[in-house]
C-alpha cells in the first residue's frame, strides 16, 4: 500500500505506515499484539529509525487527546473528514480502503494467471490452502477461490484471535493441513499441492502430496526456476538469505552465476539489497520469502511462484 501510494503520487507522498499485528503468534485480547513501523520504501524501518523512535519514547512526559473526532468505521470503505483543529487550515481525512483489489492487480502483473488457472483446472492436479484464520484469507478467497476456482480453502475467514489457534504455518501448528496432505500418514487421495500462510500473511509453508518443502529449499527452488515467473523471466541480479538459512541457495546462485548475499536475521536487512537492485529474491529459514515487488516477505506471492 505504501509503495502503491508513492508510485501513484510521487516518491515521498507516503512517509510510512503502521502495522498492527500479532504476526505468527496467538492473537486476541489475552494474547500477542504488536505495532510495527514501515518506511517509505514499504519495508521494516531501518535500525537508525527504530533507535530514534526508542530514544524519543524515553523523553515523552505527557500527551494530549483531541476531542470531537467522528467515529471512523473501519469496516466500511469510505472517507471520514475529521473536525478542524484550532489554528490549522489543513483538512484532515481518514480514508478506509481495501488492499485486496490493489494486491490482486499487482499479482496479475507479476504472474500468468491464465496459465495457473489452466493448471488448477486439470483433473490430475489439485491444491489445498490453509489461511489459519489470518489476513491471507481474503486474498486466497479472491485469487485461489474466485479467480482460479480452487474449492479446498481452509480457515480463510479472518478471526481476531485466529480461532484460538497459533497462526504459524509449520508442521506443528498447521496439523490439519499436514494430515490432509498425507504427510503424517500416507493418503493416496491427498491433494497434489498444499500451502499455508501465517496470521499477517507474510510467512508461507509449501507442501506436496506426502512431503514437506523446507523454507530454505523453497527459496532455492524459486530462484532456480525464476525464468518461469513472467516478471523475473528477463533474469535477476542476485538473491539473498539470512544467516541461519541453509546453503541450498548458495549452490543455485553459483550455478546461475548471479550475486549471493548472506544477511543477519531480520527482514529489514534485505531491504537495502533490494533497493540497490543487487538482489531480486530473498528468503529466510523461518518460512519467509519475498522479492523486489515489495520490501516485506509475502506468503501469497511465494505460493503463486510455486504454482
Amino acid at each position: 500500500m505504501i509503495r502503491k501510494l508513492n508510485e501513484d503520487n510521487g516518491d515521498g507522498y507516503c512517509f510510512g505506515g503502521v502495522v498492527l499485528s500479532a504476526s505468527h503468534n496467538p492473537g486476541g485480547p489475552d494474547e500477542d499484539f504488536g505495532i510495527k513501523f514501515n518506511g517509505k520504501n514499504g519495508g521494516p524501518s531501518l535500525e537508525d529509525v527504530t533507535e530514534e523512535i526508542y530514544n524519543q519514547s524515553k523523553i515523552i512526559t505527557q500527551y494530549t487527546m483531541l476531542e470531537g473526532y467522528t467515529n471512523v468505521d473501519t469496516n466500511t470503505i469510505g472517507e471520514y473528514k475529521l473536525p478542524e483543529i484550532e489554528g490549522s487550515d489543513a483538512e484532515h481525512i481518514v480514508s478506509v480502503v481495501s488492499n485486496n483489489e490493489q494486491y490482486v492487480e499487482l499479482m496479475q502483473k507479476l504472474f500468468n494467471f491464465d496459465q495457473i488457472k489452466a493448471l488448477l483446472a486439470r483433473p490430475d492436479f489439485n491444491m489445498c490452502f490453509d489461511g489459519m484464520h489470518g489476513v491471507a484469507g481474503p486474498y486466497a478467497q479472491k485469487i485461489f477461490g474466485e479467480i482460479f476456482g480452487v474449492k479446498d480453502l481452509m480457515r480463510c475467514d479472518v478471526l481476531p484471535d485466529f480461532g484460538g489457534g497459533h497462526p504459524d504455518p509449520n508442521l506443528t501448528y498447521a496439523a490439519d493441513l499436514v494430515k490432509k496432505m498425507g504427510i503424517t500418514e500416507k493418503d493416496d487421495s491427498a491433494p497434489d499441492f498444499g500451502a499455508a500462510c501465517d496470521g499477517d500473511a507474510d510467512r508461507n509453508m509449501i507442501l506436496g502430496k506426502g512431503f514437506f518443502v523446507t523454507p530454505s529449499d523453497s527459496v532455492a527452488v524459486i530462484v532456480a526456476n525464476h525464468k518461469d515467473i513472467p516478471y523475473l523471466a528477463g533474469g535477476i541480479a542476485g538473491a539473498a538469505r539470512s544467516m541461519p538459512t541453509s546453503g541450498a541457495l548458495d549452490m543455485v546462485t553459483a550455478k546461475l552465476n548471479i550475486g549471493n548475499y548472506e544477511t543477519p536475521t531480520g527482514w529489514k536487512f534485505f531491504g537495502n539489497l533490494l533497493d540497490s537492485e543487487k538482489i531480486h529474491i530473498c528468503g529466510e529459514e523461518s518460512f519467509g520469502t519475498g522479492s523486489s515487488h515489495v520490501r516485506e516477505k509475502d506468503g501469497v506471492w511465494a505460493i503463486l511462484c510455486w504454482l
